[in-house]
Order: C-alpha cells, then sequence, then structure tokens
C-alpha cells in the first residue's frame, strides 16, 4: 500500500487533501502541532486505517519519536507538506517573522529532509514532493513580508529539489492557492475589516472584487489539484508552481 505523509492535516486544505487521498486508497499519515483532537477529527472523515503523529514539523527533535513508531515495511511515496502559519508582521519588539519563517519555510524544508530516505528507498517508480504555497509568493501584500517571503521561499526550494531529485524519479511540485474557504482565510478577512474598520461581509465582498471569478476556492478544489500531481497521470510536470485563484493572478 502507498503512503503519503500530509502536514497541518488537522483542518482545512490538509484535511480535504486527506480526505480525497483516503478515497484514492492511499494510507496516510497524519502530522500536525496543535490539538491532537482535530488530526482525529479529520481522521474519522476518512476511509481505511491511518496513522497520527502530533508534532511541529520545525522541530527536528519531533521526527524522533514518529522514525520509530513506523513499521520497517511502510512505502512512502509522497509528502505534502501543507503546514504553516499566516498572519501579518511588523518590524519590532513583537514581530512574527522568526515564528512564520520557521513554521512555513523552515518546517518544510524539515518535514521533506526527514521523510525523503523513505522515498529514496520506496520501489513505486515515480514518488512525489507538493508543497503548498501561496498567492502571496507572487504578489506583495502590506505588513504580510514574513508570509510573502515564506511562501516565495517555498518555490526555491521546490525548484532546487526538483532538479536535485530528478534522477531518483522524485517529481517536486507546489501549489499556490489564492483565497480559499478555510479558518486561515476567515482570520485574514476579519484582520483586514478591522484595519480598515469595516464589517466583516463588506471586507470580504472586497477582496472577492479582486478575484475574476468573483468566489473563493473550496478545500476539496485543492485537494484535486494535489490529487492530480500524485496521481502519475503526468510524469514530466516537475519544479512548478500550479496556480489555483479564481484568476486573481495571471503569470
Amino acid at each position: 500500500m502507498e503512503t503519503i505523509v500530509v502536514s497541518g492535516a488537522g483542518s482545512g486544505i490538509g484535511r480535504a487533501i486527506c480526505k480525497k487521498l483516503s478515497q484514492e486508497g492511499k494510507q496516510l499519515i497524519l502530522l500536525g502541532r496543535r490539538r491532537r483532537h482535530l488530526l482525529e477529527e479529520t481522521a474519522r472523515t476518512l476511509q481505511g486505517e491511518h496513522l497520527i503523529f502530533q508534532a511541529d514539523v520545525s522541530k527536528k527533535a519531533d521526527y524522533e519519536a514518529i522514525h520509530k513508531k513506523l513499521p520497517e515495511s511502510i512505502n512512502i511515496t509522497g509528502i505534502i507538506a501543507n503546514a504553516g502559519v499566516g498572519g501579518s508582521n511588523e518590524y519590532g519588539d513583537r514581530d512574527r517573522w522568526d515564528e512564520i519563517l520557521n513554521a512555513n519555510l523552515t518546517g518544510t524544508y524539515y518535514l521533506i529532509n526527514e521523510f525523503l530516505p523513505y522515498l529514496k528507498r520506496s520501489t513505486n517508480p515515480w514518488r512525489h514532493i507538493v508543497m503548498t504555497s501561496s498567492i502571496l509568493a507572487k504578489i506583495g501584500v502590506p505588513y504580510y513580508s514574513a508570509y510573502c517571503a515564506s511562501k516565495a521561499g517555498l518555490l526555491g526550494l521546490t525548484k532546487s529539489l526538483a532538479v536535485e531529485l530528478a534522477r531518483d524519479q522524485i517529481l517536486v511540485n507546489a501549489i499556490c492557492p489564492g483565497w480559499v474557504e478555510t479558518d486561515m482565510a476567515e482570520q485574514g478577512i476579519k484582520l483586514l475589516a478591522e484595519g480598515m474598520k469595516k464589517p466583516y461581509a463588506e471586507a470580504r465582498a472586497e477582496q472577492m472584487s479582486f478575484v475574476p471569478l468573483g468566489k473563493m476556492a473550496e478545500p476539496s478544489e485543492i485537494a484535486e489539484v494535489v490529487n492530480f500531481l500524485l496521481s502519475n497521470r503526468q510524469i514530466s510536470m516537475t519544479g512548478q508552481s500550479i496556480d489555483v485563484n479564481g484568476g486573481a493572478f495571471m503569470a
């Protein structure tokens, strides 16, 4: 059986990815740094038996317990580096720069490298790494310097690893969602509304006016894109960033 590692599996896009992949018959390793019950809630929505580990992807020590508990015969064929945090930052004593970069960029780097040996020894001819970046890797937003930098960094990491791992037949790609119906998006718009001193509904409508399709994506739509990347229906796409943003950014 193929096993896929999914970080940030306790909610939103991560939960939707898990649900889709379980429907495709994949075993999952669910990772999340927050309350374990969120991972258990995700597991209850899935088909089949899966593994749950509460871990902070940016802390190397947390991986030791995971490695000890994984069966030797496990066949890990994919890594979905989806964990991350959002929000604004501003230089000063309460700057969140380190927090955001550690969670979004350094944590992804650690996650991939900690599970890379499993990918390399899998007997599957093609294996996959998918990182969740963001539309904000490609456009600037004031007071989001840490988030924008961390997500842009993931695109550099994607390209570097795509070249590095090509001869191992490991395909490395990133997805760049725009607005998605998640708790993180809701919190983001609430902060915008407070900053603009506007009602939530008005702030949301204003943000949707910048999206040609005029709507947020559903987490299930992002999961479909990830599933396609893991499906081996194509084996020539690597080092790419896939935009799923309702037309808000067109390269």
